[in-house]
């Protein structure tokens, strides 16, 4: 799942590193990669939403952030430049590649002399397209076509091709991904902010897949909205233990559930030491699927279906009564789902003393506390107050059926995704100096 109704997108970039930590088939000693990159805006509209083992050289690389994750790769031959998304919640890597004259990020496939349309008889669109939200289809000129649905009720779409995607200096030849070049969601303005998006679910089609990586790993810093994606294996002995809750998998396939998506059982919720007095089965996927945990790098903040979060709401209320003062405005609703928001004086240097929120998993917790539960509002001031909103919002109000943990609540946690063990592993650590122990940074 992608990134959830923000108004602006702001992604910022620094450079990328590749590193093999051990000799790869076409190389037998390690080799080093950097690449400066430069900032860019996103504005709001461009990302997905779903409608619902082999040893490899590992691969890091840095992104910045704000309200997305982008990494920046070349594709094609001669290489392009092209910056991508990151999203755990979506499968199809694709790219626009319409040219328009005001589109100053954008993918030109009759410039590339490896970029090749896949035909509708190929096997990876009769067969491999089977986990896509919308089913693929035959265009015209009998080419694999696809549709990506968006946050907003908007699409994008276009046809499935291979080219070859080069990370930090390494070819990736061959690597499927939609070239698209149209939809109810394109516009100059919007679309030259970015040129796409990365998939990295468990999807047959996803990046991960593609490049058969055992695991992959990503730290957000929360100071500098810097941050490391390291992809594969690497020993990283100043990094505490990791604490891993295991993938939730159904057999059976259901309308509301998505069987690619890093899906964690959510157990409980605490604030402070206080459980908050919930049934087991308000956390359970119901009969349709509907109602499972999902861990989102393209989604923002964490959201939860409305009896959750009705309870977590009230809890953090009554244990804030007397630290912070509740905005008085039943009509403002910050990103049309996160109804409480409080004012906090712009004197003040920071905020008072905060109640912890723990997520409690299948064994594991992550323990939210301090500036991840309060998210300003830009440009929005009450008197001499900021506005400052609660970092968890209502999946009712944005009609999903799902949990999400978005990635404002993952910021200093090495977060790592074990497709080998089928698990997904965190734990809290510094991700600025983490990235300076990567080779990333002064």
């Amino acid at each position: 799942m992608a990134s959830l109704l923000p108004p602006f997108i702001f992604v910022f970039n620094i450079f990328i590193i590749l590193i093999q930590t051990r000799p790869s088939l076409s190389s037998a000693s390690p080799k080093n990669f950097i690449l400066a990159l430069k900032a860019q805006t996103l504005p709001y509209g461009s990302l997905s939403l779903p409608v619902q083992t082999s040893s490899s050289p590992s691969r890091k690389l840095s992104f910045r952030h704000n309200v997305s994750l982008t990494v920046s790769l070349t594709v094609g031959s001669p290489p392009q430049n092209v910056t991508m998304v990151l999203d755990t919640g979506s499968e199809l890597s694709w790219l626009h590649c319409k040219k328009f004259p005001s589109l100053n990020s954008v993918f030109n496939p009759l410039a590339s002399s490896s970029y090749s349309p896949i035909p509708c008889s190929s096997p990876v669109c009769r067969t491999r397209t089977r986990d896509l939200p919308i089913p693929v289809s035959c265009d015209p000129k009998k080419l694999c076509h696809a549709i990506v649905s968006y946050a907003d009720a908007t699409s994008i779409e276009g046809n499935l091709a291979t080219e070859k995607f080069i990370i930090g200096g390494s070819p990736q030849p061959g690597t499927t991904f939609g070239c698209m070049d149209s939809g109810s969601s394109s516009n100059s303005d919007e679309d030259s902010r970015t040129t796409g998006l990365i998939g990295m679910n468990r999807g047959s089609l996803s990046f991960v897949t593609q490049l058969e990586l055992p695991k992959f790993s990503y730290c957000i810093s929360g100071a500098d909205s810097s941050g490391v994606l390291l992809l594969g294996e690497a020993a990283l002995p100043w990094l505490a233990p990791l604490k891993y809750t295991p993938l939730v998998k159904i057999s059976t396939p259901l309308p509301y559930f998505d069987r690619v998506a890093y899906t964690v059982q959510l157990e409980g919720i605490k604030v402070s030491q206080k459980l908050l007095q919930l049934p087991k089965s308000v956390f359970q996927p119901d009969h349709t699927g509907a109602g499972q945990t999902m861990v989102d790098s393209g989604t923002q903040f964490t959201f939860l279906l409305g009896p959750a979060y009705t309870a977590l709401k009230n809890e953090f209320v009554a244990q804030t009564k007397g630290l912070l003062t509740v905005l008085d405005d039943p009509n403002f609703v910050f990103q049309g789902a996160m109804d409480l928001c409080y004012r906090v004086p712009l004197n003040h240097p920071g905020l008072p003393p905060l109640p912890a929120v723990t997520l409690m998993f299948n064994g594991a917790e992550m323990s939210l506390s301090g500036e991840r539960l309060l998210y300003r509002v830009a440009g929005m001031v009450k008197g001499s107050d900021s506005v400052q909103c609660f970092t968890f919002g209502n999946s009712d109000l944005l009609g999903i059926e799902a949990y999400v943990i978005g990635h404002h609540h993952q910021q200093n946690v090495w977060m790592e995704f074990d497709l080998v063990n089928s698990r997904v592993g965190f734990t809290d650590t510094k991700c600025d100096l983490a990235g300076q122990r990567l080779g990333l940074g002064p």
